[in-house]
């Protein structure tokens, strides 16, 4: 969320991000919205003063029909004063839900465009891998070696469905390890294990609410289950003040994650790249509200990231998001796409975002800075990683033989540095 202010005095600069982000808003009505807020918010005022005044004449009146007098105005003014704060309750209502509608304003490095498709891609590490052979995907290749099962997946779960197994599991259990390992251990980031089942209030304060529940999962109990850790561990200090010297803070959160996937009927139908539930270990930081300050944590998250596909000697591309692409709060995104040696193409495994204090301002997460004044702390996050890392681990381990060469950051944790069948 923005602050009203800024808004009423960047209109402009507020509409041109709308455009950018393709998101339909009317700042102009948002306005008007809120010139009526302020000005029923000064008329209620002033009649609970003029109110008040009454009351206290009617303390000290010594005649009966003065009393009867001003107990008629006080009657007046309690009808006033009722219709108007009904009126500012509507008011306020649809003042807060288009304040919640305003998007962030995008970098100015951010490349316009309208989707996915006009990304710009800014860096490729890695070769790509020749096969003497026609790569396997994974679904065949896990199959094969008995790592997962999809068919009772979907007896069990539905649609997406799916059962790890064997050293599918331990692969698994391999890749959060390693990065918990690298993470904690080197990098000085707090582990946490994170709710799922998280109330309206962080879905609201991260953005996800209220445009983006159709694609959420919702309880009987007005609760939802979180799509990503980011969610429920931006929710941690919701309503709190840090202390500034304890900036930045930096979280390694892990949860299960639920997605509908909606809009994505026909896409990734098979396998583990697109599924309606997984684990997911996400990186958090919260820092000093600085411009500055987030774009070097931007870039240490990145960093972060790359450092692990490199462990993991999959190539990868990095592409700097367009604005069409960006979400409603994000300032700035990069994404890490593997290379899916089945679909000769590079895909998402990996998003780096921050926000400016769009999330700490409706979470009300704040700190006292050097000069006594409160500031709202900025946030950024980035996956650290999911199964989408597993995918490329596999494809692009992949032997003629049907085995699969493993990381030596991987093997160390399931024993052995190739799985094949016995």
């Amino acid at each position: 969320m923005l602050d009203i202010k800024f808004i009423r005095e960047n209109k402009d600069l507020i509409k041109k991000a709308a455009k950018k982000k393709s998101i339909k808003i009317d700042i102009d009505e948002l306005i008007d919205f809120d010139e009526r807020r302020k000005t029923l918010i000064v008329s209620v005022d002033k009649k609970r003063n003029e109110q008040n005044e009454v009351t206290k004449k009617i303390s000290v009146a010594k005649d009966q029909n003065e009393r009867n007098f001003l107990i008629a105005d006080m009657q007046k003014l309690k009808i006033a004063i009722q219709k108007e704060e009904s009126e500012l309750r509507e008011v306020i209502k649809a003042w807060q839900m288009i304040m919640l509608r305003v998007p962030n304003i995008p970098d100015m490095s951010v490349p316009d465009g309208k989707s996915e498709e006009d990304n710009k891609e800014i860096k490729k590490w890695g070769d790509i891998p020749e096969f003497g052979f026609n790569p396997k995907n994974h679904v065949e290749i896990m199959k094969n070696l008995d790592m997962v099962d999809f068919e009772r997946g979907a007896k069990v779960s539905g649609f997406r469905g799916y059962f790890m197994k064997n050293e599918g599991a331990l692969l698994n259990f391999a890749l959060w390890q390693y990065t918990m390992d690298r993470f904690v251990t080197k990098k000085g980031f707090t582990p946490m294990i994170v709710p799922s089942l998280v109330g309206k209030e962080s879905f609201i304060g991260t953005g996800y609410l209220p445009d983006g529940e159709e694609d959420l999962y919702k309880t009987q109990d007005d609760n939802f289950l979180s799509g990503t850790a980011e969610i429920p561990t931006m929710g941690y200090y919701m309503n709190e003040t840090v202390n500034k010297k304890s900036l930045p803070i930096k979280f390694m959160s892990f949860s299960p994650c639920f997605r509908r996937e909606a809009g994505s009927h026909g896409k990734d139908t098979k396998g583990l790249f697109r599924v309606h539930e997984f684990f997911k270990l996400e990186q958090v930081i919260l820092c000093e509200a600085s411009h500055e300050e987030s774009v070097k944590y931007h870039e240490e998250l990145l960093k972060n990231a790359e450092e692990i596909m490199q462990d993991l000697d999959v190539p990868y591309r990095i592409v700097v998001c367009s604005s069409g692409d960006l979400g409603l709060g994000q300032v700035k995104k990069y994404d890490i796409e593997a290379w899916i040696p089945s679909e000769n193409t590079y895909r998402e495994t990996h998003s780096c975002s921050y926000f400016h204090d769009f999330q700490t301002r409706r979470l009300n997460i704040k700190y006292k800075d050097s000069d006594g004044k409160f500031k709202y702390v900025h946030s950024l996050n980035s996956t650290a990683i999911t199964a989408r890392a597993l995918i490329s681990v596999v494809e692009n381990g992949q032997q003629k033989d049907g085995s699969i060469i493993i990381p030596d950051v991987l093997a160390k944790y399931i024993g052995k540095k190739v799985i094949k069948k016995l």
